[in-house]
């Protein structure tokens, strides 16, 4: 049988009971991961700063779960209004320069949480 290891990252918590990433085996899930200042846990006026710690959340959760961004497969990215598309590829051609090394990913317009303008689910293989 294969171990679920829970992933728990500072500022990145839920208010429902449930953690922000597992590990089952050599995979890697998340729940929901929002741009939640990691310090505060508010969602930051400026929607770059969102972002930026959203990102940030990612790169956390893979070297916790033993990974690094290199590990990622998918990322499902939903977006209140897709003229956030322009601000997500700025982190997104951070995190992954090379055009040739990226994960898959999906963005979908769809409502979220109030007050949140992005928000990303993670598939990774370590």
């Amino acid at each position: 049988m294969i171990k679920r290891e829970v992933i728990h990252i500072q500022g990145s918590e839920h208010e429902n009971p449930i953690p922000t990433a597992v590990k089952v085996g050599n995979m890697v899930y998340t729940s929901a991961i929002i741009g939640s200042d990691p310090i505060t846990g508010e969602i930051p006026e400026d929607v770059d700063q969102e972002i930026f710690n959203l990102f940030y959340y990612i790169e956390e959760i893979m070297k916790a779960a033993g990974g690094s961004t290199d590990n990622i497969a998918h990322l499902s990215v939903n977006m209140v209004d897709r003229k956030y598309k322009g601000n997500v590829n700025k982190e997104w051609l951070k995190m992954f320069p090379n055009p040739e090394n990226r994960p898959a990913r999906h963005t979908t317009e769809k409502s979220l949480k109030k007050g949140l303008r992005v928000q990303v689910e993670m598939t990774a293989v370590l």
